[in-house]
């Protein structure tokens, strides 16, 4: 939401217009020459970044740029000013504002969007919620984020469902290959299948839309785990037709921490039980599925800046910018003796993260090597078929940072 819609939703609650200025001396996208070759670097000074190592792991939480920080900050002020007033007045209005921003970026509808603490909270929505029968069976992938695999395990112990795990493969041949692997797994007894639309240890990006239509020519749902997909590549979720689908918000759109995002098509919302009891149990909308009772009101308010701020930079270039730099150090080592790339080549299947793994080397020593003798910090990955340090650059790493991971890896093979 603008900051006159903002004041404008205060005032009708009867609040002044006080909100703390900002900084003066704040960095500020209206700063930056877009065209100027040097955009990146310019962009780079608007984010505050530790001198003291490499951060290539922005794919579990991407801080915020400073222009952003400060208007979390401000909201922040604002809400401790206004403080029980805020909360018994406009704190829905706005949050649903917040959400209706999410759906416009994503291309569907305010009516199926509401706002969550995390990608793990949205899919347990669904997942806790499915009206679950003895027999019924639920298919997801080994690749998958380990906490939802559990939670599918935690669903057959309560209620005896029978869950099927597949394996992606890593370098597809081609769609086909990955859409076969979920159709082999489907019985008549399948109800609901996860997929993630891009794998989150290796970067893979699934041809999700092609296994939705598989699994609804089955008489399957589809629920879709977008943990990193909002904010790094661009794409229209409508056009997905998945089910269901879950996103954390604090990753590649730099929303602050604990924010993400659920979407229900309109027609399954009133087919998923809450987990937490909302005050109304007649609502037929999707704030049945939302109640999470007091919480951090102004992370919600920061939604729209984040929003604003992606926008301002582009998302197709952000996406570009992204994919450009994955490429530029994977390619580098991708057939170097001694490392294995665990990342696709072809650019339609992968985005800003990749894996590398130096083959004489534990994951997880590989990782320490990396960070105290190149200081440059990655995320160890040892599980599910897949061994290396998943490589998660952003918008403000340079390509002379990638130039010391290039490097170092092929140091570390030598």
């Amino acid at each position: 939401m603008k900051k006159r819609t903002f004041l404008k939703s205060l005032a009708v609650a009867g609040f002044g217009t006080t909100l703390i200025p900002q900084k003066s001396n704040a960095f500020s996208l209206n700063n930056i020459d877009f065209s100027a070759d040097d955009f990146w670097a310019q962009l780079r000074k608007g984010y505050r970044l530790n001198p003291d190592y490499i951060n290539l792991e922005n794919g579990n939480y991407c801080f915020l740029p400073e222009e952003t920080l400060e208007k979390y900050m401000n909201h922040i002020r604002e809400i401790n000013y206004q403080a029980a007033y805020y909360m018994r007045t406009v704190q829905f209005e706005n949050k649903a504002k917040s959400a209706a921003a999410v759906a416009e970026l994503l291309g569907v509808s305010a009516e199926e969007v509401i706002l969550t603490r995390n990608t793990t909270e949205s899919l347990d929505l669904i997942i806790s919620g499915y009206p679950w029968t003895a027999g019924d069976q639920a298919i997801y992938a080994n690749q998958d984020y380990g906490t939802m695999q559990t939670m599918f395990e935690l669903a057959s112990r309560r209620w005896g469902i029978k869950t099927v795990k597949v394996d992606i493969p890593t370098h597809p041949g081609s769609d086909e290959e990955i859409v076969e692997v979920y159709r082999r797994a489907i019985t008549p007894k399948t109800k609901l299948m996860m997929v993630p639309h891009i794998v989150n240890i290796t970067g893979q990006i699934l041809p999700v839309r092609k296994i939705a239509d598989m699994a609804h020519e089955h008489g399957v749902e589809i629920m879709l785990d977008g943990a990193h997909a909002v904010g790094q590549f661009t794409f229209d979720l409508h056009e997905l037709d998945c089910d269901y689908y879950g996103s954390s918000l604090h990753k590649w759109l730099s929303v602050p921490l604990g924010c993400g995002m659920l979407f229900v098509k309109k027609e399954k919302i009133t087919k998923i039980q809450p987990l937490l009891a909302p005050g109304n149990l007649e609502l037929k909308t999707i704030a049945y599925l939302n109640q999470i009772g007091t919480h951090p009101v102004h992370t919600d308010l920061t939604v729209i800046d984040a929003i604003e701020f992606h926008n301002r930079i582009g998302g197709k270039r952000k996406e570009d910018r992204l994919r450009y730099l994955q490429k530029y150090w994977s390619d580098q080592v991708r057939n170097h003796p001694g490392i294995s790339v665990n990342t696709p080549v072809e650019a339609e299947r992968c985005c800003g993260i990749g894996n590398v793994w130096v083959e004489k080397m534990t994951p997880a020593d590989m990782g320490k090597v990396l960070f105290e003798k190149y200081k440059i910090y990655t995320a160890p990955i040892d599980g599910a078929g897949i061994k290396g340090c998943r490589i998660c650059p952003n918008v403000f790493t340079s390509t002379a940072e990638l130039d010391q991971l290039v490097n170092a890896l092929k140091e570390m093979a030598a």
